[in-house]
Order: C-alpha cells, then structure tokens, then sequence
C-alpha cells in the first residue's frame, strides 16, 4: 500500500512500490495486489482514507490475505488501528527492512547491529507487537530478536538496548584497532544502492568468493579482501547497500559498517545502469553518504551492467556489447559523471579498463598518503 501527494507523485509512488514488492519477495511473500491512494498527506490515525481502509479490509477478507505491508513508517497509533479495521499482520517498509536484515545477518557483529535496530523500532510498539516475536510462528515479520514473549516490560527491553549498544561500543574499538594495525595500504570500498552487483565485482577484483544473489541486501557484514594488480596491493571493501527510506535506526547501528565507508581513501560507487531509475539510485547513495560523513572522498564511478542495457531506439539484438556500451558514453551521464567506467561484473565486460583506472588512482593515492613509500607489493 504506498500514496500519491503532491510530495510523492504517482511515477514515483509507483517505482517505490515496485521495490517493496522486491522487498517482500526477497522475504518470500506472495505478493497478489499493490494499493494506492491520492492524499494531501497520510492520515494521521490510519495512514490511509477511511474508504481505502475498507476497501483493503474487504479484500482481505475476501482472498485470505495474511500480511499487509505498507511502503512508509507507521506510527503506533496508525499501526494499532489499521490493525483493528484489518484484523490481520500488518508491516510497514521498515519492518520489512528489519525483517530481510535478520535473516541477512551471517556473523554475531551483525547480528547485533540488526537486533538493536530492531528493539529500537519495536519499543514505542511494544504492546501490540511484542506477541510477533516468538520463534514458534514463522513467516515475514517474525524473526525478531529472539527474547521470550513474557519480557514485555519496557525496562528491560531498554535495558537489553544499553547491553547491546556497550557490546557494539566494545566491538567498535576492537574494528577500529584493526583497521589502525592493517598495513600502510589504500583503502577502496564498494558502495552502490542494494543489488547493483557490488558482491559479483568484489569476487571479480579480488578473487574471493563474497556471497552474491539477485536479491536486496545479499550482503550485510563488511568484507575486506586484499586485491593485487600489476603488483599494486589494495584493501577492498565489500560494504551493505543503501536504498531509499532507509530505516535511521539501521544507521545508528550500523555505524562500525560505514566507519569503513568514512575511512576509505576511495569509494567505487557501483550503479546498475540497466535499472530504468538508476540516476535516482544515484542521488540516494550520494545523499546517503553525505549523511554519514563520507560525502568528500573521491570516487570513481561504475555503471555496471552495461550487457543488460537497451537504447529503445538504436539498440538491436545483434549489436554488440561495444554498440551498448558507446551508446552509455556518449549520454549526459558520462559526460558529467567524470572518472567513469562502463563494466559487466557478471560478463567480465571492460573489467581490464576498470582495473587499470583503478590502478591509476590508487598508485597516486599512496603516494599522496604515504610518501616515501613503496606501493608495489
């Protein structure tokens, strides 16, 4: 269910609800219908106009429709009374987010982040939500942090918060001691919106195996590989992707996860060039790293994907990848997007020239920071 106001117009409202259904088949949801509705603004106490409400109510009556999930934040108060119109689960974006980044979350560090998030946003909620947690039901939704159903007192969930925010603190201290022993080597790390094919480059640039699926956030844990070439060595950093509305508590606890992002000396901004809204992309990871402090590093920009791309008018099945490729350099986006470079992870498409820009910035990048200094290894 997502609205259309004059801030969110309907192509845009659109586009996000196309990414919740991806969020929500990534959560293996059977998605059956998208809602929409015209609005000045959301209706304070039930998000949606009255006659909306019961519209979505009948219809769920009539399919037997578990869950619905709503592409902004709810407050409380909204959740508590769409849930009384409803009578069935309802998610909003955030939830869902949280929900994709438990099962996402491979090490006990992540773990971590996700579970304070997700105490973060279920506090002011407790009362109606804290029966979702229990491991004995399944479904989207449900994998919460794991605490027993019966500790639905507020002070213990906050202390379980000021625990979990010592552990991190601790863990912090441990990461950024690591990071001040590695060896008098350049910094690279990928970032890009979620499922832009970050991962897929990690594995072609440094030879590693970083687990990579079309799916939202494949990858939540940072991996820090270190990559050679022309006997130029390099850390390179495989970090979690962004998306827009993103939830401000994954932010805060997931802050040792962007310290790699801030302490980078370069940034590979990685754009699927084949998605119709790729540009957008763009502006929210631009943003997004502006947010965290990282918005001055130097960057080299990778639209990926380029075997993927179509130019309706010119473009035709028996033209090469090079033919994709001139008709990427020669738009507006090369030309305002300097240094770029145009690559197929998955195809293994101008990887070399990739490599070779890389080089380039790296090289001058070390000599900059460790003068003096031999960079070949």
């Amino acid at each position: 269910m997502g609205l259309i106001t004059p801030e969110q117009p309907e192509s845009k409202a659109l586009e996000y609800l196309a990414e919740l259904d991806f969020l929500a088949r990534t959560s293996d949801a059977v998605v059956v219908r998208q809602f929409t509705q015209r609005l000045e603004k959301p209706d304070g106490r039930t998000f949606v106009g009255k006659g909306k409400l019961e519209e979505i109510a009948n219809y769920i009556h009539e399919n037997s429709i578990d869950i619905v999930i709503f592409d902004d934040e709810l407050t409380p108060t909204q959740l508590r009374n769409i849930e009384e119109v409803v009578q069935c689960k309802i998610l909003d974006r955030t939830n869902l987010i949280l929900d994709i980044f438990a099962y996402r979350a491979r090490t006990a560090y992540a773990r971590t982040q996700v579970e304070l998030a997700q105490y973060e946003y279920l506090l002011p909620r407790l009362t109606r939500m804290w029966t979702h947690l229990s491991k004995q039901r399944g479904g989207i939704g449900m994998k919460g942090p794991g605490e027993k159903e019966i500790e639905t007192d507020r002070r213990i969930i906050r202390k379980r918060i000021s625990l979990l925010k010592e552990d991190l603190k601790a863990i912090d201290k441990q990461k950024q001691t690591q990071r001040k022993q590695r060896e008098k080597m350049i910094r690279v790390s990928l970032v890009g919106y979620t499922n832009v094919g970050k991962s897929t480059l990690m594995n072609v640039l440094s030879k590693s195996d970083v687990f990579a699926e079309n799916k939202l956030f494949a990858t939540l844990d940072t991996t820090v590989r270190k990559a050679t070439y022309n006997y130029l060595a390099f850390l390179l950093s495989d970090t979690v992707g962004f998306i827009r509305k993103l939830p401000h508590h994954l932010v805060e606890s997931f802050k040792s996860t962007l310290d790699e992002i801030r302490e980078s000396d370069l940034l590979l901004h990685i754009i699927d060039v084949s998605h119709p809204n790729y540009i957008e992309q763009m502006e929210t990871v631009n943003k997004t790293l502006f947010e965290i402090g990282a918005g001055d590093k130097p960057v080299l920009f990778v639209f990926n994907k380029i075997d993927l791309y179509k130019h309706e008018e010119t473009f035709m099945e028996d033209e090469t990848d090079k033919t994709s490729q001139q008709l990427l350099e020669e738009s507006i986006v090369g030309k305002i997007q300097p240094p770029s470079v145009f690559i197929s992870a998955k195809k293994n498409i101008n990887i070399e020239k990739l490599k070779d820009n890389l080089f380039e910035q790296v090289k001058k990048l070390h000599t900059g920071k460790y003068p003096g200094t031999v960079p070949f290894y």
